[in-house]
């Protein structure tokens, strides 16, 4: 499998990301992640999706980990500072979720807080659903895990059709489009950084493409499987969905529904677009650590 690592000077003096980079190998792919708190505390897995990092959670990471918890934060294989196999066909969504079940065995994480957005919920709840002995929470923002049997919104089609035919995909503008704050120059560039050129956005580009919009899609009958053991799911589970997010809007109530770990959360609707991440980061920390104090605060038997 060809692959480019993007150069670490590309990566020099971001703006609001101090992290100490670590790294691990995944079929022969360098995964990078943040690992920040106390290496003895519970993890809290913090997953991106299309097309952002690690960076994308950086105001969150120290608040979180301020908190006492440990927090993970890799960059999916494809993007950040993870290796980019160049070719769209050497991305698959089996492929993603081994090379994710790889970094949760090497690390060996059990106990596992669960906070995922956008194809980081693709992943993560698919990968809770698969390992729930690993997991003791979900926190989900602005994601979903389709299965190919629900109608699609019109806008992703249309999302869907830019990635893959577009010539021109500027990474950083797809972001500033996704939120209601505007990207300094400086966080612009951060974005823009693990993608050099066209060479590195295969991963960028494959991933609407992997999505399940069709009953038969490779993905699907793994998806309901995973949706069968979430409906078997009591271990607290809570949406914090944006205000603005046309894509996603209605998820957090459809999953409040369908997963019984979700009644009785304090559920919270924030403010922003897509990325809820860079509109409020501070109170989807917030929401994160309220909801583990509430899990571990004395008398409640942790999950």
């Amino acid at each position: 499998m060809e692959s480019v690592r993007t150069p670490d000077a590309r990566f020099k003096r971001m703006l609001d990301y101090p992290f100490e980079p670590h790294y691990l190998e995944v079929d022969g792919l360098r995964m990078h992640y943040v690992d920040e708190g106390p290496a003895e505390a519970k993890p809290v897995l913090m997953l991106h999706g299309e097309p952002s990092w690690s960076y994308l959670y950086r105001h969150m990471i120290p608040i979180c980990a301020a908190a006492g918890h440990r927090v993970i934060a890799p960059d999916l294989i494809g993007f950040g500072k993870s290796d980019k196999p160049v070719k769209l066909e050497d991305y698959s969504y089996q492929a993603h979720m081994d090379w994710l079940k790889s970094m949760l065995e090497q690390l060996e994480l059990t106990d596992i807080t669960l906070v995922c957005q956008d194809w980081g919920s693709l992943l993560g709840l698919r990968l809770a659903a698969e390992n729930p002995e690993r997991f003791r929470a979900i926190v989900v923002g602005n994601g979903m895990l389709p299965t190919g049997d629900q109608k699609v919104p019109k806008v992703f089609h249309l999302w869907r059709n830019f990635a893959i035919y577009s010539p021109w995909f500027p990474i950083s503008r797809i972001i500033n489009a996704g939120s209601f704050r505007t990207l300094g120059p400086e966080e612009r560039r951060a974005y823009d950084a693990p993608f050099p050129n066209s060479k590195y956005k295969a991963g960028a580009r494959a991933f609407p493409r992997l999505v399940p919009i069709s009953p038969d899609n490779p993905a699907s009958k793994a998806n309901r499987r995973a949706w069968q053991s979430l409906e078997q799911w009591h271990k607290p589970f809570l949406t914090t969905f944006s205000n603005g997010d046309p894509i996603m809007r209605g998820g957090d109530k459809y999953m409040q529904q369908r997963i019984p770990g979700a009644k009785g959360q304090n559920h919270v609707t924030l403010t922003g677009g897509h990325f809820l991440q860079e509109d409020s980061p501070v109170q989807f920390a917030r929401a994160i650590n309220d909801l583990l104090a509430k899990m571990d605060s004395p008398g409640k038997a942790s999950a």
